[in-house]
């Protein structure tokens, strides 16, 4: 599903015009991008999080010329989902069947 196919569904299910959705689904990236680049973490309770894992400085090898870079500490932002948001896909009939075939 791509941002244009959910900006369409909310619109859909709430009668919101697409435009002011697509102006809060930008805005709401937006904060989480810039909050994330502040070093600040995002808890949505019932969805998940939106944190930065720290990576630790490490060796890593460069196959193609036989060679040791160093890559420094550093952080990347990942999320992590909530309880509920596992369970629901867990028990979620679609996924079920799309495993068993």
């Amino acid at each position: 599903m791509t941002k244009a196919e959910v900006i369409a569904e909310i619109a859909d299910k709430t009668g919101i015009e697409k435009a002011d959705v697509s102006a809060t689904v930008e805005a709401f990236f937006k904060v989480v991008k810039d909050s994330m680049a502040d070093g600040n973490n995002i808890y949505v309770r019932g969805f998940g999080s939106f944190v930065n894992k720290k990576r630790a400085k490490k060796v890593a090898r460069n196959i193609s010329k036989n060679t040791s870079i160093i890559i420094d500490e550093h952080f990347i932002p990942s999320f992590k989902p909530s309880k509920t948001f596992i369970g629901k896909i867990k028990n979620s009939k679609k996924i079920k069947e799309m495993a068993q075939a």
